[in-house]
């Protein structure tokens, strides 16, 4: 396996602009309105990312767990990853190393974590009509993503390509989509933005068929991106975007109903 290019196509520049221009009108809310009370903005708006992080164990849990005891275990995981990654952010501590990685591993698969101490995966994974990479390659690639995830400026779309790369590599025995989408998360919150989550049975569908021909096509050629991975970037710009508007609105709210209380 060879790691993605980071030459990157022009992939969705106004995507991106309103998702900067929605992530501004928010903290001009805060800072700036006068139609607003400091104290409810600051409420609403951790409030809001609250319920996303919410929404994201709760729907991950929904549709990756077989039954309620999987989905209680899988959501505590989920949850003591989310506040490990808060506090970490208000430590101004962004996810940015393979030790951080690891912990999140021990946090959201415990048992397997104690099976693998610290560890790769040792076995020969096969992720649909995908060959994730032998174990020999495991830590090289590892390592070579995080170099290059410090290259990639923008900090959506460093979020974006680690998750694409960690789950193409598959480095874990279990929980590989959920450390991937919690490290993910934690590089987008710590820059401000909202995290992503899986809406819905029909998003997942759309998430993995677009992940999977994106493998295949990258497999056959490793060294051009294609539609499939476009595709894969653009459908996780537009969950940003849905998500801020989410916050915005909420925020515009409570300032239309303490209009009457500025004198």
């Amino acid at each position: 396996m060879q790691l993605l290019p980071l030459d990157f196509p022009e992939i969705d520049s106004s995507g991106m602009n309103q998702i900067e221009n929605k992530i501004r009108a928010i903290y001009r809310l805060i800072t700036f309105s006068r139609k607003h009370l400091a104290d409810d903005l600051l409420d609403s708006f951790l409030s809001s990312t609250k319920d996303l992080k919410e929404l994201l164990s709760i729907k991950n849990a929904q549709m990756e767990a077989q039954n309620e005891e999987d989905a209680r275990d899988y959501l505590r995981g989920l949850r003591a990853a989310l506040d490990f990654v808060t506090k970490e952010i208000g430590c101004d501590r962004t996810f940015a190393d393979r030790l951080q990685l690891f912990h999140l591993f021990r946090i959201i698969s415990p048992v397997s974590h104690l099976e693998h101490p610290n560890r790769f995966r040792d076995t020969h994974v096969q992720v649909g009509s995908y060959m994730c990479p032998e174990p020999a390659a495991i830590n090289g690639l590892v390592t070579e993503l995080f170099h290059r995830i410090e290259l990639i400026k923008n900090p959506v779309m460093r979020a974006i390509y680690f998750h694409h790369e960690l789950i193409r590599i598959h480095p874990f025995v279990d929980g590989n989509g959920r450390v991937t989408r919690i490290a993910k998360n934690w590089m987008l919150m710590y820059d401000l933005y909202p995290p992503i989550f899986i809406k819905d049975e029909n998003e997942k569908e759309e998430y993995i068929a677009t992940l999977s021909a994106s493998f295949r096509r990258l497999d056959k050629n490793p060294r051009s991106w294609n539609v499939a991975t476009i595709d894969f970037f653009k459908q996780e710009i537009d969950r940003i975007y849905q998500n801020a508007n989410t916050i915005h609105r909420t925020l515009q709210g409570i300032g239309h109903s303490n209009r009457g209380m500025i004198l």
